[in-house]
């Protein structure tokens, strides 16, 4: 059979394009060799947020007493439960793409698919059978995976990936978390908070390193309060297993140390799934394990497309869904705008929440900008007083020659809900006074935003 439009892979790029593609007339299918919704709905985004909401709710009944609520018999976790909740929601999620896609009368061909002619894709089951498919266009949707480096080559058990570490058996006493990306660190504050302890290594001198230093300093003191041991500059040069514990090896400032650690978590970033899919055969061109692609996504070869994680470009879900709807907009021939890259919000969901969008503080700097910084604190907030989080702050920047909106910082409970306002303001190119003129409702925690502002330009009320 021949479709419009195939897609290889159903992850938030490769479902959200064929969805898309469908609501504009094309008949298209999609190959998928595991779960329905890729990485991010099965094993990543969606199950580690129902993880975090379940330290979250662990969190507020140890402090109930602080809110004037008394739990008698004390709180316990029943960590067996906490993870079988996590792949409820996870495969709830799943279900869901399915009636989506028979909703759109999207087919699902199950296997590994590779391209293997311009027009014509492979498809091999779970039996090694394999079988073609015609279509006029194709777009590459296959994701990441974790990497791996040379001294932390997992085994599944006891050096795992963030996979594993969504199903582990029961809660380990101590961990090591390598890296401390938006993975790295929610694992590490889920673990911490549930009563592991925890170990964060990060090779740079921040923990979250693409953040401004300033929320990754007040994340790292944070981090500390809970008990989580923090190595900064340091890195892990092996890992040995001893009578069931893992002996790592980590190399800092001051010299090699060794400490002992049941679970070690190699969260060292992503690497795309681009191997075994046909690139060589058909000339796709590739650089530094990326596919090389135009504004509208489309690869070297005529009627072949790729998005998300295989494409430069950061690896978030939204990117992958974004970058679907335009390169399947533009196919059909409409005028979809190229994605800015420089609006493109990034979040991790551990508490204090972290979110951000544009240019650092230290960034706009280096860019050549001069700039107004307004930073408003969660303690000066009234809501956040009511509602026991005064931990985390608000921090904007400004071009202090035309009032652009350059970056903004949140760290705090729930900014990941906040900082879409500032998206879409950017967006628009709201300047600093644009949103000072704007009323923001009391109380509430989202004030603080305009707070900031106004202090960027001296008029702050209430700080």
């Amino acid at each position: 059979m021949k479709y419009d439009l195939i897609i290889i892979g159903s992850g938030p790029g490769g479902y959200v394009a064929a969805i898309r593609a469908a609501q504009l007339g094309f008949s298209v299918a999609v190959v998928e060799r595991a779960e329905l919704g890729g990485i991010c709905l099965n094993w990543g985004c969606i199950p580690t947020k129902a993880l975090l909401k379940s330290a979250s709710v662990y969190k507020y009944a140890k402090h109930a007493k602080d809110y004037g609520v008394s739990i008698p018999d004390g709180v316990t976790i029943d960590f067996e439960t906490i993870i079988k909740r996590s792949r409820g929601v996870a495969e709830g999620m799943s279900k869901g793409i399915q009636f989506l896609f028979k909703k759109n009368n999207i087919t699902v061909i199950n296997g590994r698919g590779s391209i293997k002619a311009p027009h014509c894709v492979e498809v091999t089951d779970f039996e090694n059978n394999k079988k073609e498919y015609e279509a006029t266009h194709i777009i590459i949707a296959t994701g990441g995976r974790s990497k791996e480096l040379p001294a932390l080559k997992k085994d599944g058990q006891k050096i795992i990936s963030y996979r594993e570490a969504m199903t582990l058996p029961k809660l380990p006493q101590s961990m090591v978390v390598v890296g401390s990306g938006a993975i790295g660190t929610e694992f590490a504050y889920f673990y911490q908070t549930m009563g592991t302890q925890v170990t964060l290594v990060e090779f740079l001198p921040n923990i979250l390193p693409i953040e401004d230093e300033e929320v990754s300093k007040h994340l790292e003191r944070c981090f500390k309060k809970l008990g989580m041991k923090i190595m900064l500059d340091s890195s892990v040069e092996s890992v040995n297993l001893e009578n069931d514990i893992c002996k790592v090896t980590i190399k800092t400032p001051k010299g090699e140390i060794s400490i002992d650690s049941e679970i070690v978590l190699s969260a060292v970033g992503v690497v795309a799934n681009i191997e075994n899919i046909g690139l060589e055969e058909n000339g796709i061109e590739v650089s530094k394990g990326k596919i090389i692609v135009n504004d509208f996504y489309k690869t070297n070869k005529e009627g072949i497309y790729a998005i998300g994680d295989v494409v430069h470009g950061p690896a978030l879900a939204h990117v992958a869904s974004a970058e679907a709807i335009i390169c399947v907009e533009k196919i059909a021939g409409l005028n979809p705008e190229p994605l800015d890259y420089f609006n493109v919000p990034g979040c991790t969901y551990c508490s204090p929440e972290v979110a951000s969008v544009g240019l650092t503080e230290k960034k706009a700097i280096e860019s050549g900008y001069e700039i107004k910084v307004g930073k408003f604190p969660f303690m000066a907030s009234g809501k956040a007083s009511a509602s026991g989080a005064r931990d985390g702050f608000i921090k904007v920047i400004f071009d202090a020659k035309d009032d652009k909106w350059l970056g903004a910082h949140f760290i705090g409970e729930n900014v990941t809900e906040m900082i879409s306002g500032a998206v879409l303001a950017r967006k628009l190119g709201a300047r600093g006074h644009d949103i000072l003129k704007s009323i923001h409702p009391h109380p509430t925690m989202s004030e603080a935003i305009m707070e900031a502002v106004a202090a960027a330009y001296g008029e702050v009320i209430h700080l």
